[in-house]
Formats: C-alpha cells, structure tokens, sequence
C-alpha cells in the first residue's frame, strides 16, 4: 500500500498557509461540503493537525475565501497591461482576466450566508477587496478620462458589472447575457447599445 507522503514539520504560521492553500481548490470544487479529511488528504498532514492551527473547520473555510478573493494577483496583473496599448485593447484584457478569475470563484458566491454571517472581518476584507480591484482599474482607465462621459472609478464600476453579469447568469435578470465575450463587455462599455454602422467620412456619428 502506498503511504501518504507527509510534509516536513512547519512553523504554525507556515502550516496555516499550506492548509488554506489546499482548501482553496477543494472549496471550489465541493463547497463547504469539502470534509476537513480531504483537506487534510490534499495538505498531506494528519486531520487532527488542522485543529492545531484553526480552531474549527468554518474558520479554516473563512480563512480560504478570504485567500480566494485575495486582490493582490489581479493588481499585479492589471499594472503589467502596457500603457501604450489604446484604451479598448486595455480593458479587453482586463475583462479576460476578470472572467478568468471570477470564473474560477464563480461557486463560491454559493457558500450558505450564515457561513459569514457573524464574520465582521471577513466582510470588511472582502469591501476592501473589491474597493481595491476597483481602484487599480480606475487607475488602467486614468490615462484617457478625458475621453469618457463617466469618472475612471464609475468607469471600474461599469465595467465589473458587465463581466459580473456575463459570468453569474443570476441576479434576477431576464436577458441573456451569458454569449457576450471580451470585446463586446467592452464595446458595451466604451459604445453603448446602439448598433452603429460603418463610419467612412461620409457617415454622420450617432448622437
């Protein structure tokens, strides 16, 4: 029978990271059904160790959305996209890594609200969150505000809602906005809704 191979012996601060580490894919797949033995299976590390370093399970699960819903990645991302690209070809990249990382948390807006319900922290970090992925968006679109009707926040804003919409088919909408890729959340965006024909300079611009 093939043993389990253990990890090395890790300061507690260490084994907290590896354990939220292992959760994260497990949350994603299974929810807050995921048993802290899979966990445990996944960490490579005895079950009773979890309770070494986090008191129950709920916590461990707490402590593995907040890492997540981490923003740190996209901010790095967004500040790698070039600014000498245009604005339409930035934010096209930005909606692809939006869908990318929404898509991969997309079932854990499903965790059960009395999960977080007593859990000021956590709903504090994940304002925060968002405050700060807004943030870092205004600042991709700070370049050409004065190319836009709306301020470079309410651009932000805008703009995580229509990929928000394209990847969580929820929110009580009606319409079908699951078809709507990269380049149209932006056209959307930067265009409105109006089917505009091909400008040649003949062609008088829809007001």
């Amino acid at each position: 029978m093939t043993r389990r191979r253990r990890v090395p012996a890790m300061a507690p601060e260490d084994r907290r990271a590896a354990l939220i580490e292992a959760t994260v894919p497990l949350l994603r797949a299974h929810g807050t059904a995921v048993s802290t033995r899979q966990i445990a299976e996944a960490a490579g590390v005895a079950e009773g160790t979890i309770f070494g370093v986090f008191p129950d399970k709920a916590t461990l699960l707490r402590a593995a959305l907040m890492s997540a819903f981490d923003p740190g990645p996209a901010e790095r991302a967004f500040a790698a996209i070039a600014a000498t690209q245009g604005l339409r070809a930035r934010l096209c990249e930005v909606a692809a890594l939006l869908r990318a990382g929404m898509t991969a948390n997309v079932n854990l807006f499903a965790v059960p609200r009395e999960l977080m319900a007593e859990d000021a922290e956590f709903h504090e970090y994940m304002l925060a969150s968002r405050t700060r992925i807004t943030t870092a968006l205004a600042a991709l679109v700070e370049p050409d505000r004065d190319h836009l009707r709306r301020s470079p926040m309410a651009t932000a804003q805008l703009l995580l809602m229509l990929v928000s919409v394209s990847v969580h088919r929820g929110f009580g909408l009606s319409g079908d906005f699951g078809d709507m890729d990269d380049e149209e959340i932006v056209s959307v965006l930067l265009d409105g809704l109006l089917v505009r024909p091909s400008l040649t300079p003949s062609t008088e611009s829809v007001r």
